[in-house]
């Protein structure tokens, strides 16, 4: 019996050991011996840690408007079926992220901000389906949309992934995924919420409906605007102006997704791209990215000027990019009789905007709003136009920093400082 019981622990030390057991075996073991006690922690999250040397990762977390954000230990997310895990390579710095940070929009703290990412792939949610890993293998470079159509419901299925139900009804209104379960814990197990993948952090989770390969050839700190800033004006054009070669458009705040708007009208084929702003220094940066002429609005009425430039008709299609008031009034008042208006800028709870009625009526205005594009069409057609350098992602990205300097990133973004866009460079 003895010899029997020698060859028992041998063969159990053997399973247990990182050199010679399959990935998928060792989790399962690790993790059944974690249940015996807390001596088993670091064992079963290296079973399950894809470079073998940490369990643990760091995120930017948000707790409260006037609270700096803070720098915290997270234990390694998890993914479930049809999601991956992703090694975060870089992170825009958004608008949106402010209006929570500012508490300008309602949502779940504390809770990761940074939605527009790229990265590594490295691991799958257990029963995920085999067409999700042909098209993402370990080790793909891929860039994540902020909009993670869940592809199932009402609205997926008519193609609308923009609207998708349980994006708004879970990710926006309560800071999870879909089952209703965020993926990010601290390390002490607090669980910390997640607006879109919760992208300020060294790994992140994304559903599969809301990633595309990111060719090699585009660098990964540069593509990460390909994800909000870029699809949100590409959804704008595309989807919501329906814009054709010709149209004349005019842009109303020109930051960064302003500036994406502008590339898309020139690659749609605009014959005048207007851009309106009241800082010279984004009105130059504008000129380079394909702007046939600038307003700066500070100096001369912004909707006067556009009809003279359009011979007093106003443009075919305007976009607002500020999500302020009188920004919202003077889109619609830019637009020729018949134009389109299309609103992309959020703006805080309750802001009300003011439109005249009985023109709206008479001349077929239509106020259009438009929160991004469709990850599982739009998304590759993105990264198209970047590896084709019709869109321009060099002269896009304003500021490069680190993780460390996220607040004052967004600090500067909050003063108006940015001129394109702030991107976070996590490892």
């Amino acid at each position: 019996m003895a010899p029997f019981s020698s060859l028992v622990r041998a063969l159990h030390r053997r399973l247990l050991s990182p050199d010679s057991t399959p990935p998928l075996l060792r989790r399962c073991l690790s993790a059944s011996a974690s249940e015996g006690g807390s001596a088993t922690t670091s064992a079963s999250a290296a079973g399950y840690n894809v470079g073998g040397s940490t369990s643990f990762m760091r995120g930017v977390v948000f707790y409260e408007p006037g609270r700096p954000l803070s720098i915290e230990e997270f234990q390694m997310p998890r993914p479930k079926a049809g999601e991956l895990l992703i090694k975060t390579k870089a992170c825009g710095v958004c608008h949106s992220d402010l209006h929570v940070m500012k508490g300008e929009l309602p949502f779940s703290s504390p809770c990761v901000i940074g939605h527009e990412i790229t990265g590594e792939v490295v691991e799958y949610g257990a029963h995920t389906d085999g067409g999700v890993k042909q098209r993402f293998p370990i080790g793909s470079q891929v860039v994540g949309a902020f909009i993670m159509p869940c592809g199932n419901c009402f609205y997926c299925v008519k193609g609308q992934e923009d609207l998708c139900e349980p994006f708004f009804a879970y990710n926006r209104a309560k800071g999870t995924l879909y089952d209703g379960e965020t993926r990010l814990f601290l390390r002490n197990g607090k669980p910390v919420y997640m607006y879109s993948m919760g992208g300020l952090a060294e790994y992140c989770v994304v559903p599969a409906n809301a990633l595309a390969v990111l060719p090699k050839t585009l660098p990964y700190t540069e593509s990460a605007i390909l994800g909000c800033a870029v699809f949100t004006a590409y959804g704008a054009m595309r989807h919501a102006a329906e814009m054709r070669a010709g149209d004349s458009v005019a842009v109303i705040g020109v930051g960064g997704v302003g500036s994406s708007c502008i590339q898309i009208a020139k690659a749609f084929g605009a014959s005048e791209v207007i851009a309106v702003d009241i800082l010279d220094e984004k009105l130059t940066n504008a000129k380079l990215l394909g702007a046939t002429h600038t307003v700066n609005a500070k100096k001369e009425d912004a909707v006067e000027k556009i009809k003279e430039i359009t011979n007093g008709r106003g443009v075919d299609v305007a976009v607002e990019a500020l999500g302020k008031a009188l920004t919202f009034e003077q889109c619609t008042k830019s637009v020729r009789d018949g134009g389109k208006a299309v609103m992309i800028g959020l703006a805080a709870t309750n802001v009300v905007g003011q439109i005249d009625i009985t023109r709206l009526v008479r001349r077929q205005v239509k106020i259009i709003g438009s929160y991004g594009a469709r990850a599982r069409q739009d998304l590759p057609q993105i990264v198209k136009l970047a590896e084709t350098g019709i869109f321009n992602l060099k002269n896009t990205i304003s500021r490069k920093c680190t993780i460390e300097e996220a607040n004052s990133a967004y600090d500067d973004l909050d003063k108006g400082k940015i001129v394109g866009r702030a991107v976070v460079e996590i490892s």
